[in-house]
């Protein structure tokens, strides 16, 4: 196929969505888990989401805590970055995932987006969380405790010889 122009060119191409999310721990190691209120059907979910327009997953990250639990983050390492294929009506997307502490665990709910957080051990994630989200997570927690990330994921597996 040819192309007359560079615009044209660009708007052919595939647009894929981001998100960006932060791995809170407590103390003892338990994981930070925010209940949505706009996504009944996964009640418990990741601190973070959608990146907007020209920003960049760290900004994302950094704003959507910000935002959500009315806390200061502070970035520490990516973790993951998992590509999530398309289903409809999602299309596909890249979420990146950061080990985060915050400024404080007195945690101020946004009331339109979240109802609650609780800390979760580890093992207990996919209890809480969607497959691919608990993959994710896990992959996260796994990166987290031996230093080891970033790990590649896609749709929550390593598809590269020796990540996990």
């Amino acid at each position: 196929m040819s192309y007359q122009s560079d615009e044209e060119f660009f708007a052919n191409l595939p647009a894929t969505r981001g998100a960006a999310g932060g791995l809170i721990r407590s103390g003892t190691g338990d994981v930070l888990l925010v209940r949505r209120v706009y996504a009944p059907e996964e009640p418990w979910g990741i601190p973070g989401g959608m990146m907007e327009a020209e920003e960049s997953p760290l900004t994302a990250c950094r704003r959507e805590i910000a935002e959500e639990l009315g806390v200061t983050a502070r970035v520490l390492a990516l973790l993951v970055v998992d590509w999530v294929p398309a289903q409809p009506p999602r299309t596909t997307a890249c979420q990146w995932l950061f080990r985060v502490d915050t400024d404080s665990t007195d945690f101020r709910l946004q009331p339109d987006e979240l109802s609650a957080w609780k800390w979760v051990p580890p093992a207990e994630l996919p209890e809480h969380l969607p497959a691919r989200v608990a993959r994710r997570m896990l992959a996260a927690v796994a990166a987290d405790d031996d230093r080891s990330g970033p790990v590649y994921l896609e749709h929550g597996r390593a598809v590269l010889p020796g990540l996990t």
